[in-house]
């Protein structure tokens, strides 16, 4: 398996980030792909990514991040083309732009947040790169800016719990749906009807580790050993074996992201 969105560069994993990475071996999980959030975080991602050949990077500028970006929105598509290149020259494992989109949930305004998605957006175009999108309470909003710019590549909704409408909207633009923690609540109703149908070929699977805990884990840190269970719920609402959902969500990535 791929955890295809896991911040495992994040403070919650310093006391024992090689414990977890052996674990994740031990339970089938073999690579992580690690998002950027903030200009200030691309640095040390890609320090840490150097030290393991089955670790990924993406450089991008989280929502919630936003309100502290000391760059001009017109400076961060620069900026973003740099470190890629930076990058490609280096470990080459530079995947995708982000994470970077939309959130309905937080302070920042949303005029400020759709400034600072767009050079996102237009960087992932001139580096022919994939995306890694948050969208919360955002999708109309965020469609409209990729009908726009129409993306070659790409990418992944993450943390996908939209419906089977808006899915099937993201999957003929090209945008797989990331799969996590979320998808393990029986409450989740219209997640878990949406995964239940949509093509297998359109999902990913991720942690979103430390966040999102599954169902019965509520305020645990999350990890992406875990990943294992979130393959086990989706073959269940399927109907079909954990090993085809593990399959063809790893193809799924490896073709987004060029692994």
């Amino acid at each position: 398996m791929i955890d295809s969105h896991c911040h495992f560069d994040f403070d919650d994993f310093a006391p024992d980030r090689a414990q977890v990475w052996e674990r994740c071996l031990a339970a089938g999980i073999e690579r992580l792909v690690i998002p950027g959030v903030s200009v200030a975080q691309w640095r040390s991602l890609f320090a840490l990514v150097g030290t393991e050949s089955r670790w990924y990077g993406a450089v991008g500028v989280h929502p919630w991040w936003v309100a502290d970006l000391a760059l001009a929105p017109e400076k961060l598509q620069q900026a973003l083309v740099e470190r890629v290149n930076k990058e490609r020259a280096g470990s080459g494992r530079c995947v995708a732009i982000g994470e970077c989109g939309l959130d309905g949930h937080i302070a920042t305004a949303m005029e400020v947040q759709i400034a600072a998605l767009r050079p996102q957006l237009a960087a992932a175009c001139e580096l022919d790169l994939p995306l890694i999108l948050h969208s919360v309470k955002a999708h109309s909003e965020l469609l409209r800016q990729l009908k726009e710019f129409r993306p070659s590549r790409g990418g992944v909704i993450h943390a996908f719990s939209g419906s089977r409408e808006i899915a099937r909207e993201y999957w003929k633009l090209g945008f797989y749906l990331g799969i996590g923690g979320t998808v393990t609540y029986a409450r989740a109703a219209k997640t878990r009807s949406t995964v239940s149908e949509v093509p297998l070929e359109s999902l990913l699977l991720e942690s979103d580790a430390p966040d999102m805990p599954h169902a019965g884990h509520q305020g645990e840190r999350n990890s992406p050993e875990y990943l294992p269970a979130i393959a086990e719920t989706v073959a269940a609402l399927r109907g079909i074996p954990v090993a085809e959902v593990c399959l063809q969500t790893r193809r799924n990535t490896e073709r987004l992201f060029d692994l």
